[in-house]
C-alpha cells in the first residue's frame, strides 16, 4: 500500500508550483481542499484512454484534491490552463491523514476511478488490488472494503448524484476567478 501526499513534494517533472490548503465545513462538503497550482515543468504529463491521449499536467494546470471527512476516497480534479476540467480522478483509499506539518495524505488502495468530462467513467487498477491480495500487501477485508467503496462511487455517478463535479469547479472559481 503506497501513501500518497498531497503537496507532492517529491515530483520531480514539476519546477515550479504552489501549493495550497483549507477546510471546508458548510452543507455542501465537509473535508480538506487543497490547490496545486503547476507554474512550470519539466514536460507535460499524457495518459491514453480509450485510444485517446489527454494531458494531465501541463504549465498553468491546477489539480484540486478533495478530502471527504470520514470518507474511503479522495477525488483529483484536473484543470488545464483554461480552467477546463481534463479528468476527475477518485482514489479509493484506507485512510487519510495529515503529516506533523499538516500536509494531508492518504493511502491509496490501489482501485481508482477516473471519470472524463465526455462522460466515459473506467473503473481502473483492479489487477493492482488483486496483485497486493496476493503478495498479502492488504487482507482480504480490505480488498472487498476497497470494492464496496468503489461499487458505491460508481453507483452514486451513474445516478447523477456524486456531488464533486461541481464542488471542483466551485470551488476552482472560487479560487481563480
Amino acid at each position: 500500500m503506497k501513501r500518497k501526499f498531497s503537496d507532492r513534494a517529491n515530483w520531480r517533472r514539476i519546477i515550479s508550483k504552489t501549493y495550497s490548503s483549507h477546510f471546508c465545513n458548510d452543507e455542501h462538503f465537509q473535508g480538506l481542499v487543497t490547490f496545486y497550482h503547476i507554474h512550470e515543468l519539466r514536460n507535460p504529463l499524457w495518459k491514453t484512454y480509450n485510444n485517446r491521449k489527454v494531458c494531465l499536467a501541463d504549465r498553468d494546470y491546477v489539480w484540486t484534491q478533495h478530502f471527504p471527512q470520514g470518507e474511503d476516497y479522495v477525488v483529483t480534479t484536473m484543470f488545464n490552463n483554461e480552467g477546463k476540467v481534463v479528468q476527475w480522478y477518485i482514489d479509493i483509499c484506507k485512510a487519510q491523514g495529515f503529516t506533523d506539518q499538516q500536509v494531508p495524505w492518504f493511502d491509496d488502495m490501489y482501485l481508482d476511478i477516473v471519470v472524463l468530462p465526455s462522460g466515459e467513467i473506467m473503473l481502473m487498477d483492479e489487477d493492482e488490488l488483486q496483485d497486493a491480495l496476493v503478495q498479502g500487501d492488504v487482507t482480504i477485508k480490505e480488498a472487498e472494503s476497497a470494492k464496496q467503496t468503489a461499487d458505491k462511487l460508481l453507483q452514486a455517478i451513474h445516478a447523477g448524484q456524486f456531488p464533486y463535479f461541481e464542488l471542483s469547479m466551485d470551488h476552482y472559481k472560487q479560487k481563480y476567478t
